[in-house]
């Protein structure tokens, strides 16, 4: 992006504006009344995109979602029963063995670093892929809006919304407290779980809790989640190997953020009778949070 408009930009917003100066001025959205992003100019080109509000407690029944924990190695895909699946990341590497019909990518490193997975997701016409704006742009950038052939919806971190005033941790509580689809961790006011996506989505530290609000939005009841570890940091994700492997700071947030945020979803999915089940049997994350059943028993 232009250092010259980043400046501008800069110097004519405060400082938690920040967030959007690599978007300004190319980028143009309009939002609905719902708080959504229901259109986007990038360069003056018109990019296609799925509303979110058509996906809204659109689906039912069962759906998978893969991580991308070294467990995944040890999965025979072919006896899963047949349900509806969402990526994350890396865990494209099992399209062949799996089909998806979702996808979620947030982080902008994994773009970076792992540009050949993104272009296998975004050459797939079968795949819904959820992403950020920023994340979209570095897509375009890289290929152009004419390679991708997936649908498109832009979502957006609750707390760090397109042209909007950043929200700090320590802020959520106030900022959402009256949201009525939110749920604020009552004993970690900075972990929170948004059941209305359109309004943005809450982050811990991983992509399957973005994937978790997503699900619960798009109408599913039952979910399970397979290569949710979180332990072993140092090992290599499935895909990978040591020579190739990206960085891993989940070990630093799982105690104060990763582990009481998934607790928190387990208990507000309860309520709206959503069952998680976790696939990882030695998984860090306890029974007591998401129940852990072995895939064989899955019928």
């Amino acid at each position: 992006m232009s250092t010259f408009f980043k400046q501008i930009y800069r110097y004519t917003r405060p400082r938690d504006y920040r967030h959007n100066e690599n978007l300004w001025p190319y980028v143009k959205i309009n939002r609905a009344h719902s708080g959504e992003i229901t259109s986007l100019r990038y360069r003056g080109e018109s990019i296609k995109m799925q509303k979110i509000s058509s996906l809204q407690e659109r689906y039912s029944g069962r759906i998978l979602i893969t991580a991308t924990g070294p467990s995944i190695n040890d999965m025979d895909f072919s006896r899963f029963p047949p349900m509806p699946v969402i990526g994350v990341n890396g865990a494209y590497a099992l399209q062949g063995k799996i089909n998806f019909q979702f996808y979620v990518i947030v982080d902008m490193t994994f773009i970076d670093k792992k540009i050949d997975v993104v272009q296998g997701v975004i050459s797939n016409p079968e795949i819904t892929l959820f992403t950020t704006l920023h994340g979209i742009v570095k897509v375009i950038n890289a290929f152009s809006s004419s390679k991708i052939k997936c649908q498109v919806v832009i979502i957006e971190d609750a707390c760090y919304k397109i042209y909007k005033r950043k929200v700090m941790p320590g802020s959520i509580w106030d900022t959402y407290c009256n949201a009525r689809e939110v749920s604020i961790c009552p004993d970690h006011k900075h972990i929170a779980f948004n059941h209305d996506i359109r309004t943005g989505i809450f982050d811990a530290g991983t992509v399957v809790y973005w994937a978790l609000q997503i699900v619960a939005f798009l109408g599913f009841q039952t979910v399970y989640i397979a290569g949710l570890d979180m332990n072993n940091f140092n090992q290599p994700r499935f895909y990978e190997n040591e020579k190739n492997k990206l960085p891993c700071f989940l070990d630093e947030k799982f105690a104060n953020l990763i582990e009481p945020a998934f607790r928190h979803a387990s208990q507000v999915l309860k309520k709206k009778g959503i069952i998680v089940k976790n696939l990882s049997t030695h998984s860090a994350l306890g029974n007591d949070i998401f129940e852990k059943v072995n895939y064989d028993d899955i019928h």
